[in-house]
């Protein structure tokens, strides 16, 4: 079987979709007290990136020992909906070929999210032959985000750090085993 290049692999429902992000202690806190990201201290006006890939956001933030800043790893389940608003209100994070500078910048402006396509990493942050999702909200696409498409926050922190402690005694198949099952999403791109 083929492995498309480009696929979103992630845990999902009917009504909604998992995705990943890591934060210091005083974003993640108030995110799990007030059930949505508030500001402040979350920052309205930044891009947010959102990955629905457990193992990515893993490679990211070195599994939650990276820096002070991504210790603390949530499990955000949105909406299907939003999170496909997200793709449709989307264009991808790097200049085609085909644009100028100054073509790009006015294309990039018509658009609240940005796409972009990284290599997908195994349970020991090595890339894989095929690529994950990552998306950056910004404007619009951040207020629906937080306002609309939140459903539950979960600090999963303690679970990760379990997981790399498995991983670092040689246990991977316990380690495995702890893992999210993600499938591919039902999305295609146009």
């Amino acid at each position: 079987m083929t492995i498309p290049n480009n696929q979103i692999r992630a845990y999902y429902t009917d009504k909604t979709i998992r995705i990943y992000q890591a934060y210091s202690d005083i974003i993640a806190d108030s995110a799990l007290e007030h059930g949505t990201f508030v500001s402040p201290p979350f920052k309205i006006d930044r891009m947010t990136w959102i990955k629905p890939s457990f193992l990515w956001m893993m490679y990211r933030s070195g599994w939650a020992q990276k820096d002070a800043n991504q210790k603390r790893i949530l499990a955000i389940d949105i909406k299907r909906e939003g999170f496909e608003w997200a793709l449709m209100n989307g264009c991808l994070s790097h200049k085609p070929e085909l644009l100028n500078n100054e073509e790009w910048k006015i294309h990039k402006s018509k658009y609240p999210v940005r796409i972009q396509w990284d290599p997908e990493r195994d349970i020991f942050s090595q890339p894989l032959s095929y690529r994950a999702i990552q998306i950056g909200l910004s404007e619009e696409a951040v207020l629906k985000y937080i306002n609309e498409w939140i459903i539950t926050i979960n600090d999963i922190t303690n679970d990760v750090l379990t997981i790399k402690h498995l991983i670092d005694k040689g246990d991977v198949e316990n380690a495995k085993s702890m893992l999210p099952i993600e499938k591919i999403y039902p999305y295609y791109f146009n």
